[in-house]
């Protein structure tokens, strides 16, 4: 275990992927949502399957043991993005950050009701206050009393938020594969099912991107590959209860983008909605470690006595 490494490439992870939301968002009032999927997930695939090469994984990353596993994972993941993506047209990028939170403290819930993870009080007074900040954050949007942009905010929350439930119930799925499938086979077939899956929205009013357009899409592809490389090498070096908080580095990243990329302004109510959604998550990441250190120190003495 190399903790210092894996917090770099955790960071490198999340710089990338904030990245690659820009540039998505750079895109989002010409390209539709769906085809932004597509050259997200397409051209991630070359640079995964090179990685897989290069560490002589690809015969790991292409072997499926659970195949409706992957479909139903790339599913909620593809939505998920597609949602997000579609987001980003209509609200700021640390808007869009801030409520992507929501997604590690509705995991909780989901795995308490459809894995039957035992969820105590803690952690489910963590998940309120979590949803708490999410709704400081949506409420200046969730308005019906301005028109116009105000609708379209509105319809851009309820976007990122359902973006938010699917990327949980994607972290569900996953949690179901890791228990027959290796990490080089969820990360490859989840590219490849979303690739597939964004192709029926082509009768939807796909675009020819210009020049510009064109390029900041393949951009996304390749940086979102990247982001996945750095984010699966991050739990290779480190344990996971170490680098997971450094997710909420994604927010000053997201700030300083948000700035001086599409000057956007943070507002105060955001900032404190925020700040509430990362304090909870902290205290999840916390109890999830805690917990996990106690049932280490529960085997080893069961260990012991047997």
């Amino acid at each position: 275990m190399r903790p210092l490494r894996g917090i770099a490439f955790k960071l490198g992870s999340v710089l990338v992927f904030i990245v690659m939301s820009a540039m998505i968002k750079a895109t989002a009032d010409h390209v539709p949502a769906g085809q932004a999927v597509f050259f997200r997930s397409a051209f991630a695939i070359p640079v995964i399957v090179v990685w897989l090469l290069l560490r002589r994984e690809l015969a790991t990353g292409l072997r499926a043991v659970n195949p409706i596993g992957h479909v139903w994972r790339g599913f909620a993941g593809t939505c998920a993005m597609g949602l997000g993506f579609a987001g980003l047209g209509f609200l700021p990028l640390p808007e869009v950050t801030a409520i992507g939170y929501a997604a590690p403290l509705l995991t909780v819930i989901f795995a308490a009701m459809f894995l039957g993870v035992d969820v105590r009080l803690f952690r489910l007074s963590c998940v309120a206050l979590g949803l708490v900040g999410v709704l400081i954050v949506l409420a200046p949007r969730l308005t019906v009393l301005d028109g116009g942009a105000g609708h379209a905010e509105a319809f851009g929350a309820m976007l990122v938020l359902g973006g938010a439930v699917f990327a949980a119930l994607a972290q569900v799925f996953v949690r179901k594969l890791v228990q027959t499938e290796k990490t080089p086979a969820i990360v490859f077939y989840f590219s490849l099912t979303a690739t597939a899956l964004s192709l029926i929205t082509l009768p939807f009013g796909w675009v020819w991107p210009a020049p510009s357009e064109l390029a900041l899409l393949i951009g996304a592809g390749v940086l979102g590959g990247v982001g996945q490389i750095l984010l699966t090498s991050s739990y290779r070096e480190a344990d996971a209860s170490l680098v997971a908080p450094f997710d909420y580095a994604s927010m000053l990243f997201a700030l300083a983008i948000g700035w001086f990329v599409f000057a956007e302004m943070p507002t105060l109510t955001m900032l404190m909605g925020a700040a509430i959604i990362i304090t909870a998550g902290i205290l999840i990441i916390w109890r999830e470690r805690k917990l996990g250190k106690d049932r280490a120190a529960a085997r080893k003495v069961t260990t012991l006595q047997g």
